[in-house]
């Protein structure tokens, strides 16, 4: 999964197989609440407990204060459960990684991500799954410090995921796109639609063609220039 928390994106890849129903809910990508959501990494009955665990935290608050919970308190109670599983006898930790987004009025977009151990962190952009250190090296090479709008942050995912899923081409059975937006004061969950994601590819394919035609032109400049 890779998310750009600026821009207030959010992709992940996506296993296909044809032989999967799908009307039986198999999703990856999880919404907590009015204002956030999750996606998970690991053992998906594992993640079935946390994310029940996190909606009924996230209910219980906006019961309680007619509000929506602060997103680093909901991660951070969620993970003093995950920590508790660690160390308490008859138990073992979950075996799920967890990546939140979500956005609060003190401090806006977030991103966060979390281990079985309980701990957690913010991020600009970060990811979790199969390939993680690559697309981690990659973000860092590629994410700009100052930000990036909601185009550019879509094409960053579909690249990363381009360049660390083990599938030969991309295709909309193949990732999920999740955008999460404010919009009219309310914070907007959207997921990309086949065509909508087959654009996004179809969009990034062209500008990675480009860039690969700009490089042989350079590299032929320079080999010229020197002969």
């Amino acid at each position: 999964a890779v998310v750009s928390t600026q821009s207030g994106h959010y992709g992940r890849g996506n296993i296909a197989n044809s032989l999967l129903d799908e009307s039986f809910g198999l999703e990856k990508i999880y919404r907590l609440g009015q204002d956030a959501a999750c996606s998970v990494a690991g053992i998906t009955s594992d993640a079935n407990v946390l994310t029940y665990q996190l909606r009924l935290i996230a209910q219980r608050y906006e019961f309680k204060y007619q509000e929506s919970i602060p997103v680093e308190q909901l991660v951070r109670n969620v993970c003093d459960l995950k920590q508790r599983y660690t160390q308490t006898g008859g138990l073992r930790p979950f075996g799920v990684s967890l990546l939140y987004m979500g956005w609060d009025a003190r401090y806006g977009f977030q991103l966060y991500q979390s281990d079985p151990s309980g701990n957690y962190g913010g991020w600009k952009a970060t990811c979790i799954g199969n390939n993680h250190s690559s697309a981690v090296s990659l973000l860092k090479q590629e994410y700009k410090e100052e930000g990036v709008n909601l185009k550019e942050a879509l094409h960053l995912a579909v690249k990363v995921l381009s360049k660390t899923l083990d599938i030969n081409k991309l295709t909309a059975e193949k990732i999920e796109v999740v955008t999460l937006t404010r919009s009219n004061d309310r914070t907007v969950i959207k997921v990309l639609n086949s065509d909508e994601t087959n654009k996004l590819i179809a969009e990034y394919e062209t500008e990675a063609k480009k860039q690969e035609k700009r490089k042989k032109y350079r590299l032929r400049l320079c080999v010229d220039t020197t002969a």
